[in-house]
């Protein structure tokens, strides 16, 4: 059966702050971690945005994977796809349930206390310390917006079955920050905002011909293929 017949649970991701997957020392947790991923600076953040909201429906089973086209609910998955999207999203309620007490370790030796109770300093110190790297500096777009400068956008897939916790929640709280509010997080399209992005005004409005994304398109833009030869295509 395809995703056409499947049936929609009216149900939101966005109906209340209660925790359905994490406990309320896990919800604390991944939010303030998810904070300093995308802190809170002249703009809003991933704590304005409910981004610890996005990832706990992403975890608390297959209700909340597929949103209906209209938006008015998700849909219900049966018989295989339900069992192997379970069997996926476990694997990764098990990643980030190891991933806070782990968290909670490293800020103990860090300041003797849990991962949220800490200052913004010492969460990125356990940060580093978590992923190995030294925290990203500020970032600029070099070039510029005609396509004749600079890295030219592009799709960057990427298999979350196959991420360990911290560049699963990085991931995750990315996908919280601009994913469509139906999905729990981007409250009020905070991520959108910050981006300068209006967004659809519904879910619905992206497919059913209303919304366009043409404002956003340069008509004169080409692509650098000469400094991307990898990319493929067709002339």
């Amino acid at each position: 059966m395809g995703q056409a017949e499947w049936v929609t649970i009216p149900i939101s991701a966005a109906a209340d702050d209660d925790p359905i997957f994490f406990t309320d020392h896990e919800w604390r947790t991944v939010e303030a971690a998810t904070a300093r991923i995308i802190p809170t600076d002249h703009h809003p953040g991933a704590r304005e945005a409910k981004v610890v909201r996005f990832i706990d429906r992403m975890l608390a089973g297959t209700d909340y994977v597929f949103a209906s086209a209209d938006g008015s609910g998700f849909l219900r998955m049966t018989g295989r796809d339900d069992a192997a999207w379970a069997e996926r999203i476990a694997h990764r309620g098990r990643l980030y349930r190891d991933g806070v007490a782990e968290l909670d370790r490293l800020a103990r030796q860090e300041g003797e206390r849990d991962f949220a109770d800490l200052d913004d300093d010492a969460q990125d110190r356990v940060l580093e310390q978590l992923s190995g790297e030294p925290k990203p500096q500020p970032y600029e777009v070099p070039g510029d917006a005609t396509g004749t400068g600079g890295a030219p956008a592009g799709n960057q897939p990427v298999n979350e079955d196959f991420l360990e916790f911290f560049p699963l929640l990085v991931l995750n709280t990315r996908q919280g920050f601009y994913a469509d509010p139906v999905y729990g997080g981007n409250l009020d399209r905070i991520g959108w905002g910050v981006i300068g992005f209006d967004g659809p005004p519904s879910l619905r409005s992206t497919t059913d011909g209303s919304y366009t994304t043409v404002q956003y398109m340069i008509p004169e833009a080409t692509w650098p293929y000469e400094r991307h030869p990898a990319v493929l295509r067709y002339r």
